[in-house]
Formats: structure tokens, C-alpha cells, sequence
């Protein structure tokens, strides 16, 4: 199947750290003999995916599907949770882990959100590049990278250098994260969200009129009912923006 849809030779071969013998010695054997050639210059050995500290299996009905992550969270979110974790490490994946991510991800993008980007021909800076890279090029090691994006967005937080926040979102490309629009991430709605948002924008709308009109009671009142539906609200002199708040486990 390799052969046929990659060719005879490779460069990089995946699969879990339980297929490195005798599975994975055994295709390189036929290959190379069917070939002549050598079959691939690289193998990636992945740690395998617990669910709740416990071994992902059907006869433990622990077994979750991507299909089923994905309609229960972001799939940035998973990306993120993914990436959190070295690829050779075994990976443990509970609801509070990926709420973690979704907490991670959700500063990132505030970051983004405060500074944003309308020249596009801003620089990035090549210092945190290198430093990404160099994480990136030991062994793919995305823990370290992502720990450098989060240093680089707490430089971005004090300098409100913009050629930061390009670099940011540059190096977050790298990853598959970070592409979104800010507010796009940040609003999006879950499956047991209790506001859609038209109705969110409704309140808000109302909440504006009642400040113009000096009725703090009622905008007040408009905050606290948007908030206790998880509802963040930020006013800025010229309008009010607003967030979901990370759920708790």
C-alpha cells in the first residue's frame, strides 16, 4: 500500500512504537528485497493513546472515534492536544487535558485579538524563528515550540510589538493553529452552548441602548445574564467585544 501510493522510496514512515518489531522489521525486509532500494529514510515511532490513564479498547468500551471528538470539541483544540505532547510519549487524552488545550489555545488568540494585523508586510522577527526551528528540528520536540509561541505571546502582551504578533501567527502556522480570526475561535459556539450568536449580539445591542440612555440597572442586569451563560464581555471606548468563558470540567 506504501509502495503504491508513495512509491518505492521515502522519506518518512509513521506508525506506533508496539509495530517497531517485529512488524515494522519485517516491511523493511520485503520491501527492500522487492525493490532493490532502501525503503525509507526515516521511521516515527508514536506513543500509543490512552483514554483516562487506561488503554483505548473496544472490550474496555473506552473506545472514542475522531468522528466523536470532533463534535464535541474544536478541532484546533485537538490539534493543540496533539501537539502538547511528544510524539514518542504516550499520550493521555481526558476532558480535562483537552480543556487545557482549549485554555491554551483560547490566550493564544486573545493575544492575537489585542494586536491585530493590518500590514501585511510586516517582518517577522528571525530570533524567535530560530527558536522554534530549533525546537522543531530536535526531534520534532512541539512541546518546546509551543512553549516558545507562549513566551513570544508574553513579550508580544508587554512590547505590543506587531512584528510579534506576525511572527506568532507565522510560526502557529507551522503547527496548524493560530489561522483562525481571533474573534472567530473565540466565539465559536459548542454543542452545549446556551446562546447562539444572534441572540448574544441581541443582548449586547440592548445593553448599549440601556447604557445611552444612563439605565445601568438593565445593562448591568444584561452582563450578569450573559455571563452566567458563560458569556464574557469587554467594553472598549468605541464598543463592546465579547468571548465564551473555558468551561470547567
Amino acid at each position: 500500500m506504501s509502495m503504491h501510493e508513495l512509491g518505492e522510496h521515502f522519506d518518512i514512515h509513521g506508525g506506533g512504537r508496539d509495530l517497531k518489531f517485529p512488524h515494522h522489521e519485517n516491511e523493511i525486509a520485503q520491501s527492500e528485497c522487492a525493490s532493490g532500494k532502501k525503503f525509507a529514510n526515516y521511521w516515527l515511532h508514536v506513543g500509543l493513546l490512552q483514554i483516562n490513564h487506561e488503554k483505548m479498547s473496544k472490550s474496555l468500551n473506552n473506545f472514542l472515534t475522531i468522528e466523536q471528538a470532533l463534535a464535541r470539541h474544536n478541532p484546533e483544540v485537538i490539534r493543540y492536544f496533539l501537539l502538547s505532547s511528544h510524539y514518542r510519549s504516550k499520550l493521555n487524552y481526558t476532558e480535562e487535558t483537552i480543556l487545557n488545550a482549549q485554555k491554551a489555545l483560547h490566550r493564544l488568540y486573545q493575544t492575537l485579538k489585542n494586536y491585530p494585523l493590518t500590514d501585511e508586510d510586516i517582518s517577522c522577527d528571525l530570533k524567535w524563528v530560530a527558536r522554534f526551528n530549533a525546537a522543531m528540528f530536535d526531534d520534532f520536540n512541539t512541546p518546546i515550540a509551543l512553549a516558545v509561541l507562549f513566551e513570544l505571546s508574553h513579550e508580544l502582551n508587554k512590547s505590543a510589538d506587531l512584528s510579534l504578533a506576525k511572527t506568532l501567527k507565522e510560526l502557529g502556522g507551522v503547527l496548524g493553529i493560530l489561522q483562525q480570526h481571533p474573534d472567530e475561535f473565540l466565539q465559536q459556539e459548542s454543542h452545549d452552548d446556551m446562546l447562539d450568536k444572534q441572540t448574544i449580539d441581541t443582548l449586547i445591542s440592548e445593553r448599549l441602548k440601556a447604557r445611552h440612555l444612563k439605565n445601568w440597572a438593565k445593562a448591568d442586569a444584561i452582563r450578569a445574564q450573559l455571563l452566567e451563560a458563560g458569556i464574557e464581555l469587554e467594553d472598549t471606548q468605541d464598543k463592546t467585544t465579547w468571548r465564551r468563558s473555558i468551561k470547567s470540567v
